[in-house]
């Protein structure tokens, strides 16, 4: 009779621990889901911003269309925004990107017919709500990345990353203090 316990507790402590190894298997891989999910959501709102900036060039060039320097920024930010694989380029091609818009509102500053248009105000309107929203899929990106990075580096997760083929992904990180700010978007008063 004793046998049969044991086997019993055997069987039943290896049930347990498949259990286990299919829990940590599944968190693992759905963690790494999570910030391939919220990395897609960075990806649409820079996406929809990137296609808000021909129509901006646009309004700003019918204005002010000796500044073909900045222009030639902004496209050349725009460029990179399109061509960007990993977090790190798409990082610093929003970087480039963020600084060159700095430069086309400062351009718009000097023109007060423009600054009073309305396409350019329904322009800028919908260029501070993206910028709003690219900060809030950078920070759920980077809260996802967080979750998955504590998982694959601490126990019991730390023994199922090659199983899962799971592994630490890359933050997105703003390089430089001035860039951490989004570009200054000002409305002319009544």
């Amino acid at each position: 009779m004793s046998g049969l316990v044991l086997t019993l507790i055997v069987l039943g402590v290896l049930a347990v621990l498949i259990l286990i190894s299919f829990a940590q298997f599944n968190r693992l891989r759905a963690a790494n889901i999570a910030v391939d999910e919220a990395l897609g959501q960075v990806d649409v709102q820079l996406k929809r911003r990137s296609d808000l900036i021909p129509n901006l060039v646009e309004t700003v060039r019918g204005y002010a269309a000796h500044e073909r320097g900045t222009f030639e920024e902004v496209t050349r930010a725009r460029s990179a925004m399109d061509t960007a694989h990993s977090v790190g380029e798409l990082a610093q091609a929003d970087n480039m990107l963020t600084s060159a818009l700095r430069s086309l509102f400062a351009v718009a500053e000097q023109y007060p017919d423009l600054k009073a248009s309305a396409n350019f105000q329904s322009l800028q309107e919908e260029l501070a709500t993206t910028e709003n929203k690219i900060a809030f899929a950078r920070q759920y990106y980077n809260d996802r990345v967080r979750i998955l990075n504590t998982a694959v580096s601490t126990l019991p997760g730390l023994f199922f990353t090659s199983v899962a083929k799971v592994g630490q992904r890359e933050f997105y990180e703003v390089d430089s203090p001035e860039q951490r700010q989004a570009p200054q978007v000002t409305f002319p008063g009544p």
